[in-house]
């Protein structure tokens, strides 16, 4: 039998929500390694299409040849492709972090911007890389990162009908106080990977099934 909790009206809803996750996976953060702002950058715009586990195994590399924007700048391209080619979609990773770099140094002096409205200037950087930058490099909160994981659990969850991850991002930020936008995104991603999977959602040990109007039905 469901918990009164499932119909809230959705503000307090999503903190219930956020509460049993966060009590889930406290120590919930991107699970990419870096130690610059730059490097969580890279690794980011890297993790598109692949996972994060095979960005750090490239990365481990990668951030030892590479440790400036110029560094990337000033590789050709076909050397850029051959140290990526792992983590897929390597053409378009290379040039766009090609670029990406190239506009860093000739725009903010080599440095990462600290704005959404600048990092989104970027070749190859959407408002979920720029979220996540800005929040885990800078602690900036401008938005919520939608992700695969954010994406299917929002829709799972009733907290939106959206399937535009902008338009997701704004159902969320709407329902979702402003310091837990991006907490919200951490925990969803550990819980999509490792509870609400894509083919299997294992609803019988989840902690939201009492509260999640899709649970059961898969």
């Amino acid at each position: 039998m469901r918990t009164p909790e499932i119909y809230l009206e959705p503000k307090k809803r999503t903190l219930k929500i956020i509460e049993l996750l966060e009590k889930q996976f406290p120590n919930a953060k991107t699970a990419l390694n870096y130690t610059t702002p730059l490097e969580l950058l890279v690794a980011t715009m890297l993790s598109a299409q692949t996972t994060d586990v095979r960005v750090n195994i490239v990365t481990q590399t990668l951030f030892k040849k590479y440790r400036s924007a110029k560094d990337y700048a000033d590789a050709p391209i076909e050397q850029l492709e051959e140290d990526i080619h792992s983590t897929g979609f390597y053409h378009n990773k290379a040039r766009n972090l090609k670029a990406c770099c190239q506009m860093l140094i000739e725009k903010f002096g080599g440095q990462v911007p600290k704005t959404m409205e600048e990092l989104v200037e970027l070749p190859g950087v959407a408002r979920k890389t720029a979220n996540i930058v800005l929040y885990h490099a800078f602690d900036v909160t401008a938005g919520i990162a939608v992700d695969t994981h954010v994406m299917r659990l929002s829709q799972r969850l009733g907290l939106t009908e959206q399937k535009d991850q902008n338009k997701i991002e704004q159902d969320l930020m709407a329902i979702t106080p402003k310091e837990k936008w991006m907490p919200l995104t951490d925990v969803l991603v550990l819980h999509g990977r490792e509870v609400c999977t894509a083919k299997k959602p294992r609803c019988d040990i989840c902690v939201l099934n009492q509260i999640c109007p899709s649970a059961f039905c898969f």
